[in-house]
């Protein structure tokens, strides 16, 4: 199986250089995508492929359930890494229906350890328990995933790596989208996030995205 993947390796890599001699040149002299992806682990959602960029211009931090926790140092990491040195100019949290640690976290079976790591989906369960309880398991499943996507952006816009970029000026922008494995395709779920001022507007007012 692995002799298969180190196969596969050189052919893509072969391919890559077929088209453009010069690709892997310009990779290794700089590192300078305009976006970073936070997505989750589920082999399914390949971030680069889904919006048909290559290697290079899309920076990629995943985990199970697309979370952005203020307390998670890798996550903290990529972020600033990100915002202060790449200097990316948007910062997308995608989650994607049907999603795996969403049906976890509202699973009464234990999990173990992931179960610590969900909790804050489970709480955001419980805040919207009642709109949850009006659909069908499913639709229950992803309506949560949104709201997760939702409230973990919002989270990306409260981080002082990012308020501090916005206080300097720098450009950067937060979205939220949920990609669907059964159609290839990203929902925008009008979380945009430019500025300071619109960041408390979305704290202030979080019906209106929620």
């Amino acid at each position: 199986m692995l002799e298969e993947l180190k196969q596969k390796n050189r052919e893509w890599a072969a391919s890559k250089t077929q088209v453009d001699p010069d690709f892997f040149k310009r990779l290794v002299a700089q590192q300078s995508p305009e976006y970073l992806w936070i997505g989750c682990s589920d082999s399914r959602v390949p971030a680069n492929e889904i919006v048909g960029l290559d290697p290079g211009e899309l920076f990629v931090h995943r985990n199970v359930a697309n979370l952005a926790p203020p307390q998670d140092a890798n996550y903290l990491s990529v972020l600033q890494y990100a915002v202060d040195v790449i200097k990316v100019k948007h910062i997308i949290v995608v989650g994607h229906y049907g999603c795996g640690g969403v049906r976890a976290a509202i699973e009464s079976s234990d999990h173990g350890l992931i179960d610590h790591w969900l909790s804050p989906i489970r709480n955001l369960a419980r805040e919207h328990r009642h709109d949850l309880e009006a659909l069908d398991h499913e639709h229950q499943v992803d309506r949560l995933c949104e709201l997760n996507v939702i409230r973990q952006a919002r989270n990306v816009s409260s981080n002082p790596f990012v308020t501090s970029a916005w206080k300097r000026g720098q450009t950067l922008a937060v979205h939220g989208w949920v990609y669907s494995i059964e159609n290839g395709l990203v929902t925008d779920l009008g979380v945009h996030i430019h500025n300071a001022d619109e960041a408390e507007a979305l704290f202030a007012n979080p019906a209106d995205c929620d």
